[in-house]
């Protein structure tokens, strides 16, 4: 990958915005973001100890890309490293008019972070409040939820329609004082699909003032719609996108925010401004030129989600119908049992939701990987539950890199 020696900075935040952190902005940025990160070794902590997992350990739990970056994304990081010592801000300015110009959006319309957790959090903590309520649906991804109580914003959780949707309706009549809709489609972790027409929906009939925040992390792996077309219209809504999934970059982080230059201004009051990690940069606009990657990956989720689903048919087990990396399988059995069974097998599957205690959410590894978990669910759904193998039991807490995570039962929780 070529550099040069350009050293312009734009679609930054002002002087002003950036010494305007301060009060909840402060709160957010010592309590830590709460991501997938996060979520996944909570959940990992009741049945594998602080370290690497085992060899040949088949990892579907965290909606990670085991293909990791293309191959020339991996050039263009090789190519870069040399010359990692130096900041090369412009570099994050050509990604933001790269996506720009191939989106057909203007680049003040787009802002980068390293992945997308960050500008969720952010948006959250700008536009909810203890007067204006954040809104999302259950079950559905739960970061937006940390940050709004941060805010000290009410959470409101609304369930889904009967064919996994964000119920729009239902979410504006629960929350006349809301501040904030987060509506992530394809939704994580069912997988399935909010329609383009719900969220204008939704647009139109908000209270004044609040925003739509659209979160497309998973959008690449499915066929639905996007909403930079409510972007371009000047709408009220703010869109998130990621290179941590279908690109494979969960690791080196970096994402988007998409939205009016007004709204994206209210977010940099709480983000400030800070370059990307060069390698990362250099790989999302390597991506972005590779025009085979993501049909190709599409096609071959798609392809192995579909085996994995004709495997559950056949055993007679119920899952959401997902057009994403990721679904939620019933085992009519509590989760915990078959989480850690399945990982006595080697095989470490996603977490459950409260609202849904009897599923679990599987991401969608390689074809060898969901064999594997095939072979290994097959052998714990057969065996009676008071003989399932487990690890042995656990500490109430356990230490992950100096977190403290609750583990289910604990009076934190």
């Amino acid at each position: 990958m070529k550099t040069n020696s350009r050293c312009k900075v734009s679609g930054g935040p002002s002087r002003r915005s950036f010494f305007r952190i301060g009060g909840v902005g402060s709160a957010a940025l010592t309590s830590g973001i709460f991501g997938e990160p996060f979520f996944a070794l909570s959940a990992r902590a009741a049945s594998l100890p602080h370290g690497p997992f085992p060899k040949d350990a088949v990892i579907i739990d965290a909606n990670e890309n085991p293909l990791g970056p293309c191959s020339v994304a991996r050039e263009a990081i090789a190519e870069i490293t040399a010359n990692s010592g130096r900041y090369q801000y412009w570099l994050t300015e050509d990604l933001t008019k790269q996506f720009a110009t191939q989106e057909g959006l203007k680049s003040e319309y787009v802002r980068t972070f390293p992945g997308s957790g960050e500008p969720l959090h952010f948006t959250v903590l700008a536009f909810t409040s203890a007067a204006r309520s954040y809104v999302t649906a259950d079950p559905g991804y739960e970061a937006g939820m940390h940050a709004a109580k941060i805010a000290g914003a009410r959470v409101v959780k609304t369930p889904l329609t009967p064919t996994f949707a964000h119920d729009v309706k239902a979410m504006l009549a629960a929350a006349p004082d809301a501040g904030l809709f987060y509506v992530c489609t394809p939704n994580n972790p069912t997988g399935t699909l909010t329609p383009h027409s719900d969220i204008e929906y939704l647009l139109e009939h908000k209270p004044k003032g609040a925003i739509v925040l659209v979160d497309e992390a998973y959008i690449h792996f499915s066929d639905g719609t996007t909403v930079l077309d409510l972007v371009k219209a000047d709408k009220d809504v703010i869109v998130l996108r990621t290179f941590s999934k279908i690109y494979g970059m969960a690791g080196l982080r970096c994402g988007l925010a998409i939205g009016r230059p007004d709204l994206l201004e209210k977010i940099s009051g709480f983000s400030g401004w800070n370059s990307l990690p060069v390698t990362a940069v250099a790989a999302a606009i390597t991506s972005l030129g590779d025009a085979s990657l993501v049909p190709e990956r599409k096609k071959l989720n798609a392809a192995v989600r579909a085996d994995t689903f004709t495997f559950l048919d056949r055993s007679g087990y119920s899952y959401t119908p997902s057009a994403s990396n990721c679904f939620m399988l019933d085992t009519k059995r509590p989760t915990k049992e078959i989480i850690e069974a399945m990982a006595a097998r080697n095989v470490f599957i996603g977490r459950a939701w409260p609202v849904w205690p009897t599923h679990v959410r599987i991401t969608v590894g390689t074809k060898a990987e969901m064999e594997k978990f095939q072979a290994a669910f097959r052998e714990v759904m057969q065996a009676k539950p008071a003989r399932i193998a487990t690890p042995s039991s656990r500490n109430l807490w356990a230490n992950l890199d100096g977190i403290r995570v609750p583990r289910k039962g604990s009076a934190d929780v």
